[in-house]
């Protein structure tokens, strides 16, 4: 499965980079303007994402509050994410691509890592996001990668394991943040792989 691949393409959100803080502000905004616990609110989110939906998002709507901002200067990286990409990039090309707000490749340089990153294709400066097939087709035609020489390593089942298998790529699920509850159960729905943290994954790979 993995003979002859030649590029790794990340997502960001929960994949190179840690959400859960983010998340969780998100979640005592909306928990504030609900007028109701923060616990409340968080039972409520983790009963959607259980279900394969936005739980911040279905939350919000449930209680009749507009979605809060998000903030992004609550992310960090997880703690493996610099020596995975250090070994990795030695071994393949490496790539992004991800749903972010304008911006990404000064956030992730400001992580130190755009040294690892051959380049970055991010939904707000491309006009078109996940699970959109075109900017996995803007990927692979910047790479001049050939879908088979190509890895997909995301934690949503939704935006980079579905659509990445349809284009030919091997796509390989970590289950970090509120993406690893997705229950899987369709065969699209598969990945070819599965890690649980990119400590993992550089082992794999």
């Amino acid at each position: 499965m993995l003979k002859g691949i030649k590029w790794l393409f990340f997502d960001v959100g929960s994949t190179l980079m840690n959400e859960q803080a983010a998340y969780e502000h998100r979640m005592r905004d909306i928990a504030d303007l609900a007028g109701i616990p923060f616990e409340k609110v968080y039972d409520m989110a983790m009963a959607y994402y259980r279900l394969n939906k936005k739980g911040d998002l279905e939350t919000a709507r449930e209680l009749g509050v507009t979605l809060p901002k998000w903030h992004s200067e609550d992310e960090f990286l997880y703690d493996d994410a610099v020596q995975c990409l250090e070994t990795l990039s030695q071994r393949y090309k490496i790539g992004v691509i991800a749903n972010q707000a304008l911006g990404t490749k000064e956030r992730l340089g400001h992580q130190g890592i755009l040294k690892y990153i051959d380049f970055i294709i991010a939904s707000a400066e491309e006009g078109v996001a996940k699970p959109d097939r075109r900017i996995f087709e803007l990927a692979l035609e910047r790479s001049r990668c050939e879908p088979a020489n190509a890895i997909m390593i995301g934690d949503r089942i939704d935006n980079d394991i579905i659509p990445a298998k349809r284009m030919g790529m091997t796509a390989i699920w970590i289950k970090q943040g509120f993406g690893q509850y997705w229950n899987i159960q369709q065969e699209a729905e598969k990945p070819d792989l599965v890690v649980n943290s990119l400590t993992e994954l550089g082992s794999l790979l």
